[in-house]
Order: C-alpha cells, then sequence, then structure tokens
C-alpha cells in the first residue's frame, strides 16, 4: 500500500530506492547503586569508556581521504569537544560521588540535564546540537556496555552496519532510512552506494542536513516515525525538494517521479555550467552572489559554487564547546587566515563573535540572562561586556586582513553608544599591534540590521559604517515578536509580513541613496521565491549556503530590475504580499 510521510527537505533532488534500515544507537542503560568503596572504579570504568571513543572518533579523522567532505571532519571535531566538555565529565562524576548510580545511570542522567539547557535554547541550530550530545553519550553508553562498534545498532529486519559497505552492494539503488544519523555514521557510510536518506529526527541545521548538503545527496529528516514504518526492501522515494517520503509507490508514480529525477539531473548540470557566468539581470544590473560559511573548510565550497566572495563568516562556531577556554589570538587568526586562503583572494566578509544568553560560555552569564534568551546579552552586547575577549578577536582579524581583503561586520548593533565603544575597540586593537610590530591590514566596518531599532536608525549607521547587512532571520523574529523556536507560534513567523518588507525596502533604499553598499545574509537571501522582489526593491548584493548560489543566480540572469521595481511597489503597498508573488 502506498504511504507518504512528511518532513523537512534539507538536500534538493530525487532519490529512489530500495530501503535499508539502520536501527537507532540508542541503548538500554542499567539503573542501579554502587557501594561507596566502587566510586573509584566506576570513575576509571567512565574514563576508559570516554578514551574508548575519543581514540575511535580521532581514528575516523586520521582515516578522511582527501575527496571526503570537509564538514566531516568539521563534525567529528565537534564531537571531540563535547567528550571534552568539563560540564558533562564533571556533571557525570557527581552523580557517581555523590548519588552512588552506576557509570550508565550517571551519564544518561547529566546528558538529561545538559539535553534541557539545549531544549531551551533560542538558536535554532545551536538547538539542535543537542542530537550531537545524544550521540556522543549513546557511543560511550556502547563502551560501558563493552561494546565495541558503537556506530549502529540493528534491530529486527534492520541490517547491520558491516553488511552496508561498498563490497557488498547490488544494482538496485538503496536509500538510508535511520532514527539519527551522527557525524562518524556518515563517515562509515560515505562509501556506500546510498542515493538519499531519511531521518525521523533532524532540522534544517542540523549536521545530518549540513552533511547531505555536501554531498549533495537527496534527504528529508525529521520525518518522525520513517524509521517504523518503512520496512526493509520496501521501495522509496525521497522527495528532497518538498519534503516527502513516498513508500512503496505505485507504478503510474514511480514512473512520474522517475521522469522528476531525469529532469532533476539534467537541471543541476545545466545550473553548473553558470559557475563562471557573470551574474547580471537582463537590463544589465551586476548583482554581487556571495556565500554563508561556519568554518574554514566551507571556503571550498563557496568558491565551487562561484560565489565572489564570503558576505557572512559565522565566527562564534570556532568558539562553542570551549566550557571557558575560548580560542586565543593565534588560534583565531589561523582559522581566519585558512578562509581566506580558501578563498582564493576573493573577500571574505567576518561577523564578530555572536554568543550569549542561549549560547553561554560560562554559567554566570548564562543564568542572568536565562530567562528571555533572545532579548539577553548576546551579539555585540556580549562582546562589549567582555572587552578583552572582544580585542582579541579584532587583533585576530586585523592580523588576517593583512593577507587579503576582509570585511568585519558586527552584528545586533542598536545604540550610538554601542557603535562608539566598537568603534574605539577597533581602533585600540590597532594600537596593540601597531605597540607590537605586527602586520594588520585595512577592513571595511559593516553592521548587522536586525533590530528594528538599527532599520530606523539607519542615518546613524551609515554615518559610521562602510557597508550594511540584513539578518532576514532576526529582523523577522524581532519585528514581529516571533519566538521562531516556539513550535506554537512559529507559523507567525512570516518573511512577507508588510512591516518586515518596509523595514528591508527602506533599508536597502537608504543605503543607496547614501552610496554604502547594503547586503542581505539571511535565509531570505538563498530564497529563490523572494530573488526577484529583492532585486525589485534595489537588492544587488545576496549571501546564502553555497548550494543555493547557482539557484539565485539564474532567477537573476532571467530578471529585469526595471520591470521588477512596479512588482515591489505593488508588494510593498499589499495587505497580502504573498498573494501578488504567487500570481
Amino acid at each position: 500500500m502506498t504511504f507518504s510521510i512528511h518532513g523537512l527537505a534539507v538536500a534538493r533532488g530525487i532519490a529512489i530506492g530500495r530501503a535499508v534500515l539502520v536501527a537507532s544507537s540508542r541503548v538500554d542503560v542499567a539503573h542501579y547503586f554502587i557501594q561507596h568503596d566502587q566510586v573509584a572504579a566506576e570513575i576509571d570504568r567512565l574514563r576508559q569508556a570516554r578514551n574508548a571513543v575519543v581514540d575511535e572518533l580521532k581514528r575516523l579523522q586520521q582515516e578522511l581521504t582527501a575527496d571526503a567532505p570537509p564538514e566531516l571532519g568539521a563534525l567529528l571535531d565537534v564531537h571531540l569537544m563535547l567528550l571534552e566538555d568539563e560540564s558533562l565529565s564533571a556533571g557525570v562524576k557527581q552523580w557517581i560521588e555523590e548519588r552512588f548510580y552506576n557509570a550508565e545511570w550517571a551519564v544518561s542522567s547529566q546528558m538529561e540535564v545538559i539535553g534541557r539547557q539545549f531544549d531551551e535554547m533560542e538558536d535554532a541550530y545551536l538547538r539542535e546540537r543537542k542530537s550531537d550530545l545524544e550521540q556522543v553519550t549513546e557511543r560511550v553508553l556502547h563502551f560501558l556496555k563493552g561494546g565495541t562498534s558503537p556506530v549502529v545498532r540493528t534491530k529486527p529486519h534492520a541490517r547491520p552496519q558491516q553488511e552496508l559497505q561498498l563490497g557488498d552492494t547490488m544494482d538496485v539503488p538503496l536509500v538510508l532510512v535511520a532514527h539519527d544519523l551522527s557525524p562518524a555514521d556518515m563517515l562509515q557510510f560515505k562509501q556506500s552506494v546510498f542515493t538519499g536518506f531519511v531521518t525521523d529526527v533532524g532540522g534544517k541545521t542540523s549536521h545530518t542536513a549540513i552533511v547531505a548538503r555536501s554531498l549533495d545527496i537527496p534527504a528529508v529528516v525529521g520525518a518522525r516515525s520513517a524509521s517504523q514504518l518503512i520496512r526493509q526492501d520496501d521501495w522509496v522515494i525521497i522527495d528532497g525538494d518538498m519534503g516527502v517520503v513516498i513508500v512503496d509507490p505505485s507504478p503510474i508514480i514511480l514512473a512520474e517521479y522517475g521522469f522528476k529525477q531525469r529532469q532533476g539531473d539534467l537541471e543541476r548540470e545545466r545550473l553548473s555550467r553558470l559557475r563562471h557566468t557573470p551574474a547580471v539581470t537582463l537590463d544589465g544590473q551586476k548583482i554581487e552572489l556571495l556565500a554563508n560559511i561556519e568554518m574554514p573548510e566551507d571556503a571550498d565550497a563557496a568558491v565551487l559554487a562561484g560565489a565572489v566572495g564570503v558576505g557572512l563568516f559565522r565566527s562564534e562556531f570556532l568558539f562553542m564547546g570551549r566550557q571557558g577556554n575560548l580560542p586565543e589570538e593565534d588560534e583565531q587568526f589561523e582559522q581566519y587566515r585558512r578562509a581566506i586562503e580558501g578563498m582564493k583572494g576573493l573577500p571574505v566578509t567576518i561577523r564578530t563573535v555572536d554568543v550569549g544568553a542561549d549560547k553561554p560560555l560560562d554559567e554566570a552569564r548564562h543564568d542572568a540572562a536565562h530567562l528571555n534568551p533572545a532579548l539577553g546579552l548576546r551579539a555585540i552586547r556580549w562582546s562589549l561586556a567582555d572587552p578583552e575577549m572582544f580585542l582579541t578577536q579584532l587583533r585576530a582579524i586585523l592580523r588576517a586582513a593583512a593577507l587579503g581583503k576582509v570585511n568585519l561586520l558586527v552584528p545586533m548593533l542598536a545604540h550610538a553608544s554601542e557603535i562608539h565603544q566598537t568603534l574605539a575597540l577597533v581602533k585600540q586593537a590597532q594600537r596593540d599591534l601597531d605597540a607590537r610590530g605586527v602586520a594588520y591590514g585595512n577592513v571595511r566596518l559593516g553592521a548587522m540590521i536586525e533590530i528594528p531599532a538599527a532599520a530606523l536608525s539607519l542615518k546613524l549607521f551609515l554615518k559610521h559604517f562602510d557597508f550594511l547587512s540584513i539578518g532576514t532571520n532576526d529582523l523577522i523574529q524581532y519585528t514581529l515578536a516571533i519566538d521562531r523556536a516556539d513550535e506554537t507560534v512559529a507559523h507567525l513567523y512570516d518573511p512577507l509580513h508588510p512591516a518586515v518588507l518596509r523595514l528591508i525596502a527602506d533599508t536597502i533604499a537608504e543605503g543607496a541613496a547614501q552610496g554604502k553598499s547594503v547586503s542581505v545574509c539571511g535565509e531570505m537571501a538563498g530564497d529563490v521565491g523572494m530573488t526577484r522582489l529583492l532585486l525589485g526593491m534595489g537588492l544587488r548584493s545576496f549571501s546564502m549556503h553555497p548550494s543555493q548560489v547557482l539557484l539565485v543566480k539564474q532567477q537573476i540572469l532571467r530578471a529585469d530590475t526595471e520591470k521588477l521595481k512596479t512588482l515591489a511597489a505593488k508588494v510593498l503597498d499589499s495587505e497580502d504580499p504573498a498573494s501578488l508573488l504567487l500570481a
């Protein structure tokens, strides 16, 4: 019987194949109390299990081949950092020493404590890192149980992982179905014949989704009970464009999706030919297409996609999981250097660290801002509250600017006092480097427009900054007073709300009037459904995930900005902008 399962579309394309089920790697946890004289031995057993997982992950890193997606190495780094997280290990020891829990019980108990903190995070990307914590603790639990290969565990009708390697392939295409996949799992499977995959859990910014995009594999995540509903060897269609999984399709449906799959392959081939085509509209307007990256390794994907630079390097990912042991100046400089060299002379815009409140780097500050993370001590507020940390980052960025074209972007500014403090610290960082005799380069200074107060104070911002970058994700959230992480109101998160569109349009227009460049670096920039509207508003600089660059370029090559001005004017005056865009 044919049925469909709906999830989140995270990697475009169509995959058709037989289902290979891989069960969740969760293990049954034993719960019992130990004696006082067993505490030391239990902690030693825990240490051995943790060290075994560390050794395994490092071995997997060493076995990475040159053609492996760079994201895999970075994701394994995340798991290693979590294993070294003091709040995890110290908390587990505390359960053993004070409650006399056995090691397995202590690990799962601490996982619940930290997991709740992840659930309360406002940032979707960081909230989804809970799955990484779960995967790490599950690997430790496997070793505590005496396991030696904790990557996957099978259930009835599920094939063991060792049977899924390249040596056991068939001519029939295969799709992977799992509850969840860790980066290590992905590494184990990367040489197999899977043409797509489905997971019960995950989001658009989950590691599974990131790897799917880097491998260019159709994928649907967050499909809830897919691994329970799909049986071994079922024919499955993965529609990575619509976020739909069709199980046991009829011959008619199979033929229809087979046609769509062939059309998709042809479309990708056509798109690849646009890589070196200048992004110029039909009426001769040159458009700048930039890439958003999280790690230096992402620069390769940006260049391959034909991006003309990095419009947003989210530097906070260099700071996460450090438990107060923040990256020193030399370490940061090295990471920025790698990104600049990876872009092969193209400009790189580095955003200063956007952490705090929901992304705590120390517990004291976390407690102070815990009740309302979206409005708490985050981004530039956090940086200005710790000027030494901020100066360290500024010096590293300035030093990197001596190696190439670098722009410095400051997030979440709203007050004149914040602007003046930031500019003063930039000058202080320059004086520090002068005093040390260290070379540094000039940077263009930019400000994020992501708070309505900033969008309504543009003349102040343009007086002090060389360029502006509109962070649509937060701008929408703050304008509409919607916590996009709250499922009860997430449906009200609307990029086409008239108030949001007016703030964006006014920012673009004011920048153009003063001869200052304005870009959009939020999700709207990579949404092809928004490209024509943004062009009509006068936007000439887009920054997005590398996988979206060619799709947006295709829209640009077909656009006439003069004609789109009329469309934009109508949309801005409409009570229902969506109806005009879909017409």
